[in-house]
């Protein structure tokens, strides 16, 4: 648990350190103070009020330092909790920035999502109210432990074995709980994406949904949800339960272990001593079981956290592709593909099988085939969504691999079948290909990608909100603008996929227009079923099931 929460924190580890230092020796303070009862307890019995009232001082100005160290503690453990919110959020972002494009399927965006909303939130929360507590009650036993042992051995050794089964329970308890904890936070994230999709997605859900039928998928995933939930909270009630039954179990066993002793004292002449150390162990036994009980109310919080803590490790072990340490140039924009194989997953049957295929600079080559047939595959390779199973792609002559991800990112602008925007305005999201674009060089990647019809239609035209995920414009708008943001990135590869799909057949030619005009000036792969957009090409490559069965040069 320490380790993933000291990676969330990176350099702000030093402040954790210094929390669980302070939440330590508060404990053993806490401790050290119960224990001076001890010599109170035994100098008013022997009517020795003077020493009494010097021990009651200390007790008192013990009392006073414990509070004045837990407010320390407290703070931070607020300030290691608020490093956990910023530290750690960046640390996940810059991760997840790194990862393949592949690694964002569903399953684990729904898991990104929840641990960026409720996972960094549910670990912040314990170094500022769950630590302390449970630190307190383990130091404060250990520290009565050995004041026990020195005054009553068989008492002491009594509460130093009742330890191990009280553990026990504690540890079998929490297992009890942990794949109902993992399964309804999987049924939480997946609620989550159903929620957010059942917002966006309203059209079609009521356009094809009958009566009632619209939130089918919402009602099965919150059903889940709801039973995932239910059988939760009853282990977690019946772990609670048993986790009091155990500490008031060693309790019962200390209170045994005391009547025996009284016992053995009742045969003998009783000593004012012997009656001091009783009052003294019952004191101590009450003061040892309490922490405990506070640590057994915290540990199912303990265990959800630690449930929380798995799923950001799950995220954190996902690996980035590998980076080159010296990146090298390409010698211009040709792509290459030596024999290369790739598949999804490990278990997942080849999408690729021996693709071998030479585009050359300048020029403009159509990948065609059936669906399935990996042409979207291969742009993702060049573009490095992915690193190949076997084989090579290459920029330039230089392996995608030993270029740098700002190196690739500046040599290759995408064109893709699904078209994001973001919130924001329509030149807010042309601009992303571009920041630094003058108004002008906006204005003309709109022209060229048929945008300018749509800014005639808006009343504030380029500065016209688009909606989250662009909700407001239309299929073939959204892809226009995502066009014009392709365009005006002017990197000297593009990667058309599909790029007039969503548009009618005006718009479709506009987009062919613009295509015929960048040939020769930049290095064009499109993936297309338009005759007019494969007819333009110098190259065309045909694909079956991952594999080149025809190709050639139109001119």
């Amino acid at each position: 648990m320490l380790k993933i929460l000291t990676h969330l924190l990176g350099e702000n580890v030093v402040l954790l350190r210094r929390y669980l230092g302070l939440a330590i020796g508060y404990g053993l303070l806490s401790g050290l103070t119960i224990l001076t009862f001890i010599p109170i307890i035994t100098y008013l019995m022997s009517g020795d009020s003077s020493n009494a009232s010097v021990w009651l001082a200390i007790l008192l100005l013990g009392i006073l330092a414990c509070w004045l160290v837990r407010s320390h503690v407290e703070k931070a453990g607020v300030r290691v909790g608020v490093a956990v919110l910023q530290s750690g959020r960046h640390r996940l972002g810059s991760h997840v920035a790194r990862l393949p494009v592949g690694w964002f399927t569903s399953t684990n965006t729904a898991r990104l999502n929840h641990v960026v909303t409720q996972g960094i939130m549910a670990v912040a929360q314990l170094p500022a109210h769950v630590f302390t507590p449970v630190i307190t009650g383990l130091v404060v036993p250990l520290v009565i432990l050995i004041a026990l042992l020195a005054l009553h051995t068989p008492l002491g050794i009594a509460a130093l074995i009742a330890l191990a089964p009280l553990v026990s329970v504690l540890w079998l308890t929490s297992k009890l709980t942990r794949h109902a904890d993992r399964a309804f936070q999987q049924n939480f994230s997946e609620t989550s994406q159903r929620v957010v999709e059942f917002a966006n997605a309203q059209a079609v859900l009521r356009a094809f949904s009958g009566e009632g039928q619209s939130t089918r998928f919402l009602e099965n995933a919150l059903e889940k949800q709801h039973h995932s939930g239910t059988r939760l909270a009853c282990l977690s009630a019946l772990s609670a339960l048993l986790n009091t039954w155990a500490v008031q179990a060693v309790f019962a066993a200390l209170l045994i272990t005391i009547m025996v002793w009284i016992n053995t004292l009742l045969g003998e002449p009783l000593k004012a001593p012997d009656v001091t150390s009783v009052i003294v162990a019952l004191l101590l036994i009450s003061r040892f079981i309490e922490p405990l009980l506070d640590v057994a109310q915290h540990s199912d919080v303990l265990r959800s956290a630690k449930g929380q803590l798995e799923t950001i490790k799950t995220v954190f072990d996902a690996s980035p592709l590998p980076e080159t340490t010296t990146p090298q140039p390409p010698r211009d924009t040709s792509i290459e593909l030596h024999a290369v194989h790739f598949r999804y997953a490990a278990d997942a049957p080849n999408v690729l099988n021996g693709v071998s295929l030479s585009v050359k600079p300048g020029s403009m080559t159509a990948l065609i085939g059936e669906s399935g047939s990996g042409k979207t595959t291969i742009a993702r390779l060049v573009a490095r969504f992915f690193d190949v199973d076997q084989g090579r792609v290459f920029i330039g002559g230089v392996d995608v691999r030993d270029m740098s991800s700002a190196q690739l990112a500046g040599y290759v602008s995408q064109i893709l079948q699904e078209s994001h925007l973001f919130a924001g305005s329509i030149a807010d999201n042309i601009r992303f290909g571009r920041p630094e674009a003058s108004d002008a060089e906006l204005m003309e990647a709109a022209n060229l990608a048929g945008v300018t019809e749509i800014l005639e239609r808006l009343p504030q035209g380029l500065n016209t909100p688009v909606g989250e995920a662009g909700v407001r414009l239309s299929g073939g708008e959204r892809q226009r603008i995502a066009i014009a943001r392709a365009l005006i990135k002017d990197a000297p590869i593009l990667l058309v996929d599909e790029a007039t799909a969503a548009l009618d057949p005006q718009h479709q030619a506009i987009i062919t227009q613009t295509l015929a005009r960048l040939r020769g000036q930049r290095t064009l792969l499109v993936i297309a079923h338009q005759l007019s957009t494969v007819a333009m090409a110098d190259q065309i490559i045909v694909l079956d099931n991952g594999r080149v069965v025809e190709h050639g040069y139109t001119r």
